[in-house]
């Protein structure tokens, strides 16, 4: 089968002819690969952040497909199922998969082979079925981005009517953010830095959307102008600018909730924030298989739209990838790998 893969370090993916997988674990499902998508993570794991289980890795671990074979332990899943990857390899016994200290790997990430190809294998305990009113070109990004936003809406603790700033909003997981904030009565502030970000803001529902070239005075000035108040009731940060972080805590209401989803090398934070204004920084990673299963009700139940450049075929995710470093393309790069699926 083909396969797109991180063959060397810092090096661009080679598209290579690989074995197709045979050999099961007792909780694994084999997939015939619909559409695989593109993540940051993705240029992560080129750079060499995630070393563990060595070279080549098939890169994306954002996937959908058809349930072709399954392992022997399986219960939840038979062929024929469509199915939305999970991302972890192995579950811990308790409600915090994702953070399970045990994990087997994460595919395309370490240690798994992800969906840049004709097959992949995924895991019963972490993936999901994919709803009928749910696409798998839109449930692919779903896989990671929009686990990752949903978990981050829980995290801010939110209730209807809330504030929800959002720095870093006209991307992959902001523009789902905006739809499914307002989809739970969530009064949206968008900021971003880029026009095609702004753009993207507004198509995606936000009312109040705030440009982050103006300096962030002006925009702490403006969100306390509309809230009425000292800020956010909760704002989540998606951007690993260096000015992104102290943004988002200043546009923070006191002792209100600060989510950092964004993965920069190290995350600066002026301590006035944490200590005299006592804003609370929390990590979020993404959400684990019972709320993947609600965010995908959400989206089709919402009708949430997920923003997608659609690529055919897997000769094209290089060209896929230049595009989506490129900074000029809004939401999130798909390939359709298998058009029969779709």
């Amino acid at each position: 089968m083909t396969a797109v893969q991180v063959v060397e370090f810092h090096k661009p993916h080679q598209i290579n002819t690989v074995p197709t997988p045979k050999e099961l674990g007792d909780y694994d499902v084999l997939l015939k690969t619909a559409v695989a998508s593109l993540c940051h993570t993705d240029s992560m794991v080129v750079e060499g952040m995630f070393p563990k289980g060595g070279l080549p890795r098939t890169a994306s671990h954002e996937g959908t497909g058809t349930v072709v074979q399954v392992g022997a332990k399986v219960k939840n899943f038979k062929k024929g199922d469509r199915v939305m990857s999970g991302i972890p390899r192995n579950q811990c016994p308790d409600d915090w998969h994702q953070y399970c200290e045990n994990c087997e790997g994460m595919i395309g990430v370490f240690r798994a082979d992800g969906a840049f190809a004709d097959y992949h294998v995924a895991d019963a305990r972490t993936s999901c079925k994919v709803p009928d009113d749910v696409s798998l070109i839109d449930a692919a990004p779903l896989a990671c981005a929009g686990c990752t936003i949903y978990r981050a809406l829980i995290v801010t603790e939110c209730k209807k009517g809330d504030w929800l700033a959002m720095v870093g909003a006209g991307g992959g997981l902001g523009h789902l953010g905006i739809q499914m904030a307002n989809a739970q009565g969530f009064k949206v502030i968008a900021i971003d830095a880029r026009d095609e970000a702004l753009e993207l803001c507004r198509k995606a529902g936000a009312e109040h959307v705030f440009d982050a070239r103006k300096g962030q005075d002006e925009v702490v000035k403006q969100v306390k102008e509309l809230t009425g108040q000292d800020g956010a009731d909760a704002t989540i940060n998606l951007s690993e600018h260096e000015t992104a972080a102290p943004l988002a805590c200043a546009v923070t209401k006191m002792h209100a909730n600060m989510i950092q989803v964004s993965q920069p090398a190290v995350v600066n934070i002026p301590f006035a924030e944490l200590i005299f204004r006592d804003v609370r920084v929390k990590g979020s990673l993404v959400a684990g298989q019972e709320q993947s299963r609600d965010m995908l009700s959400m989206v089709g139940k919402s009708k949430i739209k997920v923003e997608t450049n659609v690529f055919k075929g897997l000769k094209e995710v290089p060209k896929m990838v230049e595009l989506a470093h490129s900074g000029k393309m809004k939401g999130k790069a798909v390939c359709v790998v298998d058009e029969s699926q779709i």
